[in-house]
């Protein structure tokens, strides 16, 4: 049988996500007629677990040696038939999902993200020399910007992103995904991450296997910024950190201490955002901490 996955449904929360109901929840429902439509009867092919949502990472499986795409891009597929994509904070339009089996016939799924509530802040009344940041401060902010973009860029043939992920601190969640602040009414950009409250050195654990692609002491916003790749585009990174005990290149494991909590970079006080990415896809962290692997 197909392991059917329906839209979800709107989650309006953000500080206590209640995702709408998982494809992975949704696999014993029969087929029923609906808005989807499927070009071949090969449903028993595909499965997919996450939520579809603002902000969701979804993993699939399918017959290896397929071709997965998705909006007309290939997707990579592993030897086993593993593939993943997410949806970014604003994203509400339709997706295409096509899949030619070796065979040649096609499954295809439209797939439209739920879209979300986010907590909105407003603050009055900041300098304009706040507002107006020093110039060679903005060049050295690109600069970082360059290189975060280079290790996210990194496309590897890693399934770690399939084994489900742990959260990498044990700390009080004090900022979520998707928050955004306007200064004087004009927007900052929105927070992509999870906060976590915590001590300088706390250890930080990675949340899933990887490789270690990027760790910058000193990064002009955000300090201390490790980057760990999970596989096929999927990556974490950890903002303000004090210290590392990883290098570029290093393989880590799931639980493994990498790097410590700090206060490093523009912070008001110690603590660890962490992020997760899909290329340049912006992923809610407390969302991944759900997926149920594929196996």
């Amino acid at each position: 049988m197909f392991k059917r996955s329906n839209n979800a449904s709107n989650a309006k929360s953000y500080n206590s996500i209640r995702p709408a109901k998982t494809l992975a929840k949704l696999i014993s429902l029969p087929l029923m007629a609906s808005s989807v439509l499927f070009s071949s009867l090969s449903f028993a092919s595909l499965e997919l677990s996450g939520d579809v949502i603002q902000g969701g990472l979804v993993l699939g499986k399918t017959t290896p040696n397929s071709h997965v795409s998705l909006n007309g891009k290939t997707l990579q597929l592993s030897e086993q038939g593993n593939f993943v994509f997410g949806f970014g904070r604003d994203d509400k339009e339709a997706s295409n999902l096509l899949v030619t089996l070796p065979s040649g016939e096609k499954i295809e799924k439209t797939l439209t993200p739920s879209t979300r509530e986010y907590k909105i802040q407003r603050v009055k009344g900041i300098a304009k020399r706040i507002m107006q940041p020093n110039p060679e401060h903005v060049a050295r902010a690109k600069k970082d910007s360059k290189q975060v973009r280079a290790a996210r860029a990194v496309i590897s043939d890693q399934l770690a992103f399939n084994q489900g992920f742990v959260a990498p601190i044990n700390g009080i969640v004090t900022g979520v995904y998707g928050s955004q602040r306007f200064y004087n009414g004009k927007p900052g950009n929105p927070h992509y991450g999870v906060d976590y409250a915590g001590k300088i050195g706390d250890p930080v654990k990675a949340p899933a296997d990887g490789v270690v692609t990027l760790y910058v002491p000193d990064m002009f916003y955000s300090g201390g910024t490790m980057i760990i790749d999970h596989g096929h585009g999927v990556n974490s990174t950890f903002l303000h950190l004090s210290d590392a005990y990883v290098k570029v290149g290093d393989s880590v494991k799931q639980g493994d201490v990498v790097a410590a909590v700090g206060n490093s970079g523009r912070t008001t006080g110690p603590h660890l955002d962490w992020r997760i990415n899909w290329f340049n896809t912006r992923i809610d962290p407390e969302l991944v901490l759900m997926l149920k692997p594929l196996n």
